[in-house]
């Protein structure tokens, strides 16, 4: 029997709560983050995203473009319990579900009350918009790649199928952008060599894709000819926890750079105390725009797990850095664990 994986991504999931939370948002140009000038996007509704707000844009740039929008402070304990509240509806479809993000999730059908794509589909919108009253959009495949290319097809609140006999000709109009594992620098040299959609790519012979992408050129050659091998994965024992980010553009801003790390303090957070542990080992990890690695590590003498001690360490290992490049890409996670000891008050 066929795979049936589907791809869950909330719409416009921060500024959504907001819009929810307060009637008075809904219809209007939401943009959540940073509020300082030096802030930066977290994310936006739709109906900014129509001035050209995106997250990752620097604050003042969504306010030159949109300057009627209502900018709001993100709410990040807030957000996490919505995303619980989500996941908890995911997991009573399968047992098969890989969080990727506070706000997107992959699950395998192989397991569970579903056989049948659509109908786990209608199933999950319907409950999620009964009782936590937001929207999201579903991608429906046999493989992950596609199920995630499917769910950003009618966003936002839709349900987009693509089954094999559908293939390859539903990619060929499409850009090359949004093949996963092309980064921004592929993406631009492949435009400068005249390939601009997948259709261009698939004309290529197969050792064009390693010459010119390097080690990831087969996968991104079996992808766009619908093979994707990789497994919904449930990982069970974390040697650390963690979240990052490639950024839509390069910065060595530290504010802009320090919103991303207080949404990942969040996120970090909620899945420790979901799985009832703390750590101790503060890790922050950024790339460089040249694409050079860089790690820097704080181990304290006492165990953490609050959104507010993460990112506390987080920011002095960040201040510690003199950023000569650009920043690509920024990660936090937290490691060397222990479980959490419920502490009982004494009635004397």
């Amino acid at each position: 029997m066929e795979n049936v994986i589907l791809h869950v991504d909330m719409d416009a999931f921060f500024a959504s709560v907001e819009q929810r939370d307060n009637p008075d948002l809904r219809g209007k140009p939401v943009i959540v983050g940073g509020v300082s000038e030096r802030g930066v996007v977290s994310t936006c509704s739709y109906e900014a995203r129509k001035f050209g707000v995106h997250s990752a844009m620097p604050m003042f740039m969504a306010r030159e473009k949109c300057p009627n929008g209502i900018y709001v402070s993100g709410r990040y304990g807030k957000y996490t319990k919505v995303s619980q509240d989500v996941f908890k509806i995911l997991n009573g479809v399968t047992p098969l579900v890989e969080q990727v993000s506070i706000d997107e999730g992959f699950l395998d059908l192989s397991q569970g009350k579903f056989r049948d794509g659509m109908e786990a589909a209608r199933y999950i919108k319907n409950r999620v918009f009964r009782e936590v009253e937001l929207t999201l959009s579903i991608g429906i495949s046999y493989n992950k790649f596609l199920a995630k290319l499917a769910s950003d097809w009618n966003k936002p609140n839709g349900i987009k199928e693509i089954k094999k006999e559908m293939l390859p000709d539903i990619l060929m109009p499409l850009p090359i952008s949004k093949i996963h594992g092309l980064g921004k620098v592929s993406v631009a040299k492949l435009n400068n060599m005249g390939i601009y959609f997948i259709r261009d790519l698939y004309r290529m012979p197969k050792e064009f894709y390693t010459e010119y992408l390097g080690k990831n050129g087969t996968e991104i050659y079996d992808r766009i000819r619908g093979i994707d091998n990789r497994k919904v994965e449930i990982v069970r024992e974390r040697k650390s926890v963690g979240k990052e980010k490639t950024l839509r553009s390069d910065t060595k801003n530290k504010e802009e750079l320090l919103e991303y790390i207080k949404e990942f303090s969040f996120e970090i957070e909620e899945v420790l105390s979901r799985k009832n542990i703390s750590g101790k080992t503060v890790t922050l990890k950024f790339k460089t725009k040249d694409f050079e690695n860089h790690s820097r590590s704080k181990t304290l003498n006492n165990y953490i797990g609050t959104h507010s001690e993460i990112f506390k360490v987080a920011e002095e290992l960040l201040e510690c850095e003199d950023l000569k490049e650009e920043v690509r890409l920024i990660g936090v996670s937290i490691s060397s664990f222990k479980e959490t000891e419920v502490q009982q008050l004494s009635l004397l």
